[in-house]
């Protein structure tokens, strides 16, 4: 950039850089020139149609608009014949290009090294973002395959940052942007939720709700769960930061007006359902050997609401509108009375043969709350 801001006429100017070569994949020899950013890389044509990708098309439909100008006499220099006249990738960054041309012209040797522990799952994230637009399918699989079986090993997850902050745009700068060999959670969500691969989500989704217990995080949770549309996450999101109280949301700038609704609606939503829990005991399916199921269903009713109404004297100081707190709690309460931890007050004895059917009724319970959570955070309950 210029030192100056006045050039020699007084009027304001800016110089601004032009776009520089790649120092790696601007090759003497190549065919096609493509610009990504402001970098300018030169490799084969050749290469880039592999895999039966998007660049055939691409490059057959220039060839025919070449063909077309030429018969109509008018001369134009074909796009991607110079540097002043590169193929111009929209959409993409240069990091992405880098990537793909890496595994297009890498060495048996370097591809291998994806499958150790010096893999660049930042290279492979972008590898398989930009492999999954150009449709080079095989590439795109085996990306996805090695990311996947890197984040499958126990605690994988756990170095990763839910986020990078943003890039420092100073091309002076560049040094502290290069690209870390670690993504962000965030990256591997959106990544496995655009190419749609399950288990990579799955997952990811894991990770996410490991932090949610832990309270971190939560405000992006709810912003990551309701771009992916997923539901539990979000649900559980959201209830961990209602927990916060006001004004802990009032104090997160990640957390829109919208959010703040929501957080309102399931307060009263689930302080509604917290004020019928004890009423409301989870529907048991009675065993063949049950001789009364009438007696039975009063035992299991009487139980259940013994126990509901024991939990604020257990923990006095969880909130009425933890439903799913006192779920877990209550469900922990039942299977220790079932082992005979804790005394039943005599309840069990009413039920002898369907004690096994209420605690997998009361594990059900709890799995339906959970996974239901975010409905509660609407308008429509």
């Amino acid at each position: 950039m210029s030192n100056s801001f006045l050039g020699d006429s007084g009027i304001l100017s800016l110089s601004i850089p032009g776009p520089s070569r790649d120092p790696n994949y601007y090759i003497s020899d190549g065919n096609t020139v493509l610009l990504v950013e402001n970098t300018l890389f030169k490799v084969h044509r050749s290469t880039l149609t592999k895999d039966k990708s998007a660049f055939e098309t691409m490059f057959q439909l220039s060839s025919e608009a070449d063909s077309a100008r030429s018969e109509s006499s008018v001369t134009v220099a074909q796009e991607g014949d110079n540097d002043g006249n590169p193929i111009r990738l929209q959409g993409d960054t240069a990091d992405e290009f880098r990537a793909l041309l890496w595994a297009l012209y890498a060495l048996p040797h370097e591809l291998m090294l994806v499958t150790t522990a010096e893999a660049n799952c930042t290279q492979l994230v972008n590898l398989a973002r930009i492999t999954h637009k150009y449709q080079f399918r095989s590439i795109e699989t085996w990306a996805l395959n090695a990311l996947n079986a890197h984040y499958s090993q126990p605690g994988a997850f756990d170095a990763l940052p839910s986020s990078h902050p943003p890039a420092l745009p100073h091309p002076h700068q560049q040094a502290a942007n290069e690209i870390a060999t670690t993504p962000s959670l965030v990256q591997i969500t959106e990544l496995a939720a655009l190419c749609e691969r399950a288990d990579l989500l799955a997952s990811a989704v894991a990770r996410w709700k490991r932090q949610i217990g832990e309270g971190k995080d939560l405000a992006l949770a709810i912003e990551i769960g309701e771009r992916y549309n997923l539901r539990s996450m979000l649900g559980l999101a959201l209830h961990a930061m209602m927990l916060q109280g006001k004004s802990c949301w009032d104090k997160d700038p990640l957390l829109t007006r919208e959010h703040r609704i929501r957080l309102l609606c399931g307060h009263y939503s689930l302080g509604k359902l917290a004020d019928s829990l004890s009423s409301q005991p989870p529907s048991v399916a009675h065993s063949p050997r049950c001789t009364s199921q009438q007696r039975c269903t009063k035992a299991w009713s009487g139980l259940w609401k013994a126990v509901i109404e024991a939990l604020p004297q257990i923990v006095p100081t969880m909130p009425r509108e933890d439903v799913l707190g006192k779920l877990m709690l209550a469900e922990s309460m039942i299977k220790a009375m079932m082992e005979k931890d804790i005394p039943s007050q005599g309840f069990l004895d009413g039920m002898p043969h369907c004690r096994e059917s209420a605690m997998y009724a009361t594990t059900m319970r709890v799995k339906e709350i959970r996974d239901a959570l975010a409905d509660y955070f609407t308008d429509d309950i």
